[in-house]
């Protein structure tokens, strides 16, 4: 089973940037889709951004395409979330899963503790 810990988050001004980072603790990593979910306050969990497990396919929520790329490393068992001309609504805990398709994305395993952005206008 695959364990997740995310880290990167914190505290930057509109327009600014974060990258996140989703450690994966297990052999199977590679072969996984993984993907990027975030929860604003009183808001339910969304999707944010998934990438193939040969890292050759993403997809993007609208509301971060062009501003948020993600990417992975396989040798280190980590995907990335580099976050630009961040938005205020941008403020969320940021989570990373596992699944099975980069275009209709799943979550699979247990989520982690997340890793909280705020972007303060």
């Amino acid at each position: 089973q695959v364990q997740l810990v995310e880290s990167g988050g914190g505290l930057v001004q509109a327009g600014g940037s974060l990258r996140l980072s989703c450690a994966a603790s297990g052999r199977t990593f590679s072969s996984y889709v993984m993907g990027w979910f975030r929860q604003a306050p009183g808001k339910e969990r969304e999707f944010v951004a998934a990438i193939a497990a040969s890292g050759g396919i993403t997809n993007y929520a609208y509301s971060v395409e062009g501003r948020f790329t993600i990417s992975r490393d396989n040798a280190k068992n980590t995907v990335y979330l580099q976050m630009n001309s961040l938005k205020p609504e941008d403020t969320a805990v940021y989570y990373c899963n596992a699944g099975h398709s980069t275009y209709y994305f799943h979550p699979t395993l247990n989520w982690g503790q997340g890793t909280q952005v705020t972007v303060s206008s």
